[in-house]
């Protein structure tokens, strides 16, 4: 006998959810409320539009919802503008500023944002909507366009041909061009062609697919669930719709000093004996490092918020200790709470109902490192608010970094993650985890972030996240996850990071060396290199994977590793004057070549070499046993650091690359910002401050550095404006070169008294109008810090 459950629709394939969709199409009636144009289309879909500002606009399409979309925590609120609008038959255009809006109607309807000139710069030329809540756009894909961004992705730098999926996910292997979804989504598009520059931003915390592959001449997003809410920036280049796109997703603090430093890790350093003799070879091998990460072994069976008090019998001493040699300790914070009715966090959670339930309400459970854990719901502040109380157990300890990791979140069973019908609070806006799992991770970096900073009475906190969401840049730097020791993973980790910088996140890096499998000494010396060049340089290993440490593979590569760390802390100042840039204007800290080449179609192609702000080219190598290779160099010329050779620009040069260094290009007569190394980062010891000019501009453009200076760890130069922004501009007029330092703001008082501005092999063609010394073939100049100067250099 058979029961009803035998012509079951999806036993038989006779009806597929997905067919059964409906487009956006026949426009019904326009209307206004307040500063949003709201259109109504067949199917009871309504189509609002917001112009943010003269080149932001926000859509969002929703179809039977009486509830208006709001955004994600992941955007930064920008109030709507009043816009004047035109209407006729078969379309309605919104106008504001630079960027206008029109709306089509038709089977299916159609959306085109144009600039002022009515070149239109993005195009939707369908959205439709399927009866199991998902939705798909089909965005109009153009044979002379590239496209970028798309966050922390595997794969070449242009993503153009390309699938992913933006889904936070636990991926400990592989890491290769077809995983298509890691920890962090970014949901967010860099568009780039003639026209200019285009950013494409979705608001989609719940799971979407993006296929850009070049047969489908369109680009169509799958959304999982929720309403169609997205975001269009115009801009003349990248860097403009960068600083543009920012203004929504937000902008990252700036970090404690101490953070831009080399970092060691790995999983895990096991006692506290074993951390202090870590850190005495670092000093004894004076190998430069301000921090020391434990992984979850310093757990007391993996529990947060406690030590193990047989592997570190005093972390209080220990913390101190080590602080007072200049390293910082950044233990590991998983989001997992072990249920152990004894343990004082879980029944805090209980009983504070911080965690995540089922909509019976019952709690939910999961397996990660302690066992069977509960997992707060960062979605409520309340919950926030708790985590980062709990936090006092770390900074009591004069702990003042917090690594957070498992926190897409990672659980131990099949779906790799939270089941997907547990619920949220999401303040008021309950919902279920298939909705929201992409700002878990953004949520807890939040909470740890905020809770920090309320406890470290005015010291900087850092806070670093394996996963993340649009704006997590606000609260945490990003590492990129468990990668492996191979060439291979090495070269893939810099168009990755290009596009997270490109994404709105410019504090990020990898795991130096390699996380899993066995390093080999010539990987690990290019890796350094290239990390010193990178946002965060953290050097980390699994387990089972040999040791790492810059000395584990004898003297050579210990020397090679130590001068490459060494070249980082010696140009500290102009990496930090980068950051300081990055904060506020949303820049990346390494940049795509076709960022500060934007006229330049070949600089879109090149996805092994980098820009670190504005001045300096890096070209690392990302192949064995190479001693050579081929570098591609935007107009202008180009000093090499280390053997003073110059190269033109607007073509490619093949440069020497031996194993003792990577090779690094100034723009030449640029200002490049250096001090001294030291062992540590700390900015009152900080005894001189020199700038170098790597060669002598050529042509007529100005190159500026906006030298930025103050403490290093507090928000004084938040709170009371303490710290300097010096202009410091190098140009040609004539024959003659000039340049000027400006002091564009003055609150920090600096440790040293005066700047020292080195011309490198001046001496031999220039002259100065100003008192000076020589240096070999250099010419020195020392010039007060409080001082305005305007030097003259001219042929000899």
């Amino acid at each position: 006998m058979q029961s009803s459950e035998a012509i079951h629709p999806e036993r038989l394939g006779s009806y597929d959810q997905q067919s059964a969709g409906y487009w956006l199409e026949q426009m019904i009636s326009t209307h206004q409320e307040k500063h949003t144009l709201c259109v109504s289309f067949q199917h009871d879909i309504q189509v609002k539009v917001r112009h943010l500002t003269e080149s932001i606009v926000r859509l969002t399409v929703q179809a039977g919802s009486d509830t208006d979309s709001v955004p994600s925590p992941g955007i930064t609120p920008l109030a709507a503008q009043p816009f004047t609008i035109e209407e006729n038959q078969s379309s309605v255009v919104s106008r504001f500023g630079e960027l206008a809006v029109t709306i089509s109607n038709g089977s299916p309807a159609s959306l085109s944002i144009s600039d002022s000139q009515g070149i239109s710069r993005l195009r939707v030329d369908s959205i439709r909507f399927f009866a199991d809540g998902s939705s798909q756009l089909r965005l109009a894909s153009e044979a002379e366009a590239d496209y970028f961004g798309l966050g922390e992705k595997t794969g070449w730098l242009s993503k153009q041909g390309s699938k992913t999926v933006m889904w936070n996910s636990d991926v400990y292997a592989p890491h290769n061009l077809e995983t298509e979804a890691l920890y962090v989504s970014i949901p967010y598009l860099l568009k780039l062609d003639a026209k200019g520059a285009t950013g494409f931003l979705l608001d989609a915390p719940a799971k979407s697919e993006w296929n850009l592959q070049k047969s489908h001449q369109e680009i169509t997003i799958t959304l999982d669930t929720g309403a169609v809410d997205f975001y269009v920036i115009l801009g003349q280049d990248a860097k403009q719709v960068t600083e543009r796109y920012t203004e929504l997703s937000g902008r990252m603090p700036l970090p404690p000093a101490w953070s831009l430093g080399y970092h060691q890790s790995r999983y895990s350093y096991m006692s506290q004996q074993e951390v202090e003799q870590l850190a005495e070879e670092f000093r004894s091998r004076e190998i430069p490092c301000d921090a020391i990460h434990l992984d979850i072994h310093y757990m007391r069976g993996y529990r947060v918020f406690t030590f193990d008090a047989n592997r570190f019998p005093n972390p209080k001493k220990m913390v101190g200790n080590l602080l007072e040699q200049g390293f910082h300790i950044v233990p590991i914070v998983d989001p997992g709470v072990k249920r152990d009715v004894e343990y004082t966090v879980y029944q805090e959670g209980v009983s504070g109902n911080y965690f995540c339930r089922r909509l019976e309400g019952e709690l939910y459970f999961g397996e990660v490192w302690p066992g069977i854990s509960a997992f707060p719901d960062f979605t409520s502040s309340a919950t926030r608010s708790w985590w980062g109380e709990k936090h006092k157990f770390y900074t009591q300890l004069g702990i003042q970094g917090i690594w957070n990791d498992m926190n897409e979140p990672a659980v131990f069973n099949e779906s790799k993650t939270m089941e997907l019908d547990v619920m949220h609070q999401a303040e008021g806006r309950p919902q279920p985890h298939r909705a929201l799992h992409n700002l878990y991770g953004l949520q807890m970096s939040r909470a740890t972030y905020e809770g920090l900073r309320e406890q470290l009475q005015g010291e900087r906190p850092f806070v670093l996240t394996r996963s993340g969401y649009i704006g997590v840049q606000r609260y945490a730097a990003v590492w990129t996850g468990d990668n492996r020791s191979f060439w291979e993973h090495m070269e893939m980790a810099v168009p990755m990071l290009l596009n997270m910088g490109l994404s709105g996140i410019p504090f990020a890096g990898v795991d130096v060396g390699g996380f899993a499998y066995d390093t080999q000494p010539e990987l690990l010396a290019r890796w350094t290199q290239l990390g010193a060049f990178l946002p965060f340089f953290r050097n980390h290993s699994a387990i089972d994977a040999i040791r790492q440490e810059p000395w584990r593979f004898g003297e050579e590569i210990e020397a090679v590793c130590r001068a490459a760390i060494a070249r980082r802390y010696r140009l500290i100042p102009y990496l930090y004057s980068v950051f300081a840039e990055a904060a506020r204007k949303g820049w990346p800290v390494v940049r795509p070549i076709f960022m500060e080449a934007p006229g330049d179609s070949t600089a879109r192609t090149v996805a092994d070499e980098f820009f670190v702000g504005r001045h300096l080219l890096a070209a690392p190598v990302l192949r064995p046993q190479q001693r050579k290779r081929m570098v591609y160099f935007p107009e202008g010329e180009w000093v090499d650091v280390e053997s003073g050779l110059t190269y033109s620009g607007a073509q490619y040069h093949i440069v020497d690359a031996p194993l003792s260094h990577m090779p690094l290009f100034a723009r030449a007569g640029a200002p490049i910002a250096e001090t001294d190394v030291y062992s540590h980062l700390q900015f009152e010891h900080q005894d001189v401050l020199r700038i170098v000019f790597y060669g002598h501009p050529v042509g007529e453009t100005a190159e500026t550095l906006d030298l930025y200076e103050d403490d290093g760890h507090s928000f004084a130069y938040e709170q009371k404006n303490a710290y300097n922004l010096v202009r410091i501009q190098s140009k040609r007029r004539g024959n003659e070169w000039i340049v000027t330092l400006d002091l564009v703001h003055e609150g920090y008082s600096t440790p040293y008294t005066y700047r020292e501005l080195r011309f490198t092999g001046a001496a031999k063609c220039w002259q100065i109008d100003t008192d000076y010394r020589q240096d070999g073939d250099d010419i020195i100049v020392q010039l007060p810090v409080d001082q305005t100067s305007r030097l003259i250099l001219r042929p000899m």
